[in-house]
C-alpha cells in the first residue's frame, strides 16, 4: 500500500470524524471514541500496528454502539481497518471488512451510489492481488456499470474502470478482451485531459505491456517511451510508477536481445530496493529473476540489430506488470 494511498484513507476518515465533532460534548461517548480514533491513526502512521489496533477496535465498537452498526462512519472505519490488515498481509481478515462496508453503504446510499463503486473497486483490486480473478472481474464489471450510469460513458472515472477491468482480463490471459477496453480508456483520458496527464501515461504503459505480451515489440517500445516521458515529467524520476515503466522497458529490451540498452534499467531495482516502500513496488522481483537468465545467454548470442522482432513465446519471458488506477 503506497504512502499516498494510506494518507488519502486517513484523510477520509478524519474528514468523516470532523463532520460531527463540533456537536460532541466532552462527556459524550463520541468524544472518547474520536480521541481513541485519532490516537490510533497517529500510531498507524508510524506503522505501530500492535499498539494501534486495540485502540482502533475499541473506537469502532464505541462508534457502533453510539451511532449504530449501519452508520457510514462505521463503514469508513471498516475500510480503514481492512487497509491496515492488507498492509500486514493478514489477508483472511481483509475481504470481510470491505464487504461489511459495502453492505452498509448499499443500505444507506443505495446499490448504485458512487461510494459503493469506489469500495467495490478497492475490493476488486484486492481480489486481483490474491489471484481471485472471477470475483475481481465480477466486481469490476459492476463498478463500470455504476459509473457509466451515474457519470456517462465518457467520464474519466469510467476510463479508470475500463483500465482496471482490462487489467483483470490481461491477468486471465484474455488479451483480445483487454485491448478494446484499454483503447477506449485511452481515448476517454486523452479527450478529458492534456496529453501529459498521468492517467494517460498509465494506460499507455498498460497497452504497451499488452503489446509486449503478444510480441508486438516495436509498438510496445513506442508506447513505453511516451508513457515514461509523461510520468517522469509529472511525478519525478523516483516515483514507483516511473520505476514500473522503466522496468517494463528494460524487460522489453532484454526480450529483444538488446542487452546494452537493457542493462541500465536494472539500476532501478537496486535504487528502489533501499527504500522503505520497496515491497509495494510490484516490479522489483522481475528484474532480479530474468536478468541472470538473459546475461547467461548473452555471450553465446550474436549481437542483434536494433530492430525489434517478436521472439517465440518461450523467449519472451514473464509478463510485465500493468499499472492499476
Amino acid at each position: 500500500m503506497s504512502r499516498l494511498h494510506r494518507g488519502r484513507v486517513i484523510l477520509a476518515l478524519l474528514v468523516a470524524l470532523a463532520r460531527w465533532i463540533p456537536a460532541v460534548a466532552a462527556e459524550d461517548p463520541k468524544a472518547a471514541a474520536t480521541a481513541l480514533t485519532r490516537e490510533a491513526l497517529a500510531l498507524y502512521q508510524d506503522h505501530r500496528y500492535a499498539e494501534a489496533e486495540p485502540l482502533f477496535k475499541r473506537a469502532l465498537a464505541m462508534m457502533e454502539e453510539t451511532l449504530g452498526v449501519n452508520d457510514l462512519l462505521v463503514a469508513t472505519m471498516s475500510i480503514f481497518l481492512a487497509e491496515r490488515y492488507r498492509e500486514q498481509n493478514r489477508y483472511a481478515e481483509v475481504a470481510p471488512l470491505y464487504l461489511r462496508a459495502v453492505a452498509i453503504q448499499e443500505k444507506v446510499l443505495g446499490s448504485e451510489h458512487l461510494d459503493v463503486a469506489k469500495t467495490l473497486n478497492t475490493l476488486a483490486a484486492f481480489y486481483l492481488e490474491q489471484g481471485n480473478y472471477t470475483e475481481a472481474e465480477r466486481l469490476q464489471k459492476r463498478v463500470l456499470t455504476i459509473r457509466e450510469k451515474a457519470l456517462g460513458p465518457d467520464h474519466p472515472e469510467v476510463a479508470v474502470s475500463l483500465n482496471n477491468l482490462a487489467g483483470v482480463y490481461r491477468r486471465e490471459g484474455r488479451n483480445s478482451d483487454a485491448r478494446p477496453l484499454y483503447e477506449r480508456a485511452l481515448g476517454i483520458s486523452e479527450k478529458a485531459a492534456s496529453s501529459d496527464d498521468t492517467e494517460v501515461a498509465m494506460i499507455l504503459n498498460n497497452l504497451a505491456a499488452l503489446d509486449q505480451d503478444e510480441g508486438r515489440y516495436a509498438e510496445a517500445e513506442s508506447l513505453y517511451v511516451r508513457s515514461l516521458a509523461i510520468l517522469e515529467k509529472a511525478l519525478g524520476s523516483g516515483h514507483p510508477n516511473v520505476a514500473t515503466c522503466l522496468n517494463n522497458l528494460g524487460t522489453l529490451y532484454l526480450g529483444a536481445g538488446r542487452y546494452a540498452e537493457a542493462e541500465p534499467y536494472t539500476v532501478v531495482r537496486s535504487r528502489f530496493a533501499k527504500r522503505r516502500s520497496a515491497p509495494s513496488i510490484p516490479m522489483l522481483p522481475r528484474a532480479s529473476t530474468i536478468w541472470p537468465r538473459y546475461t547467461a545467454r548473452k555471450a553465446a548470442t550474436p549481437k542483434p540489430s536494433h530492430s525489434i522482432s517478436a521472439p517465440s513465446p518461450s523467449e519472451r519471458g514473464p509478463s510485465v506488470p500493468s499499472i492499476p488506477m
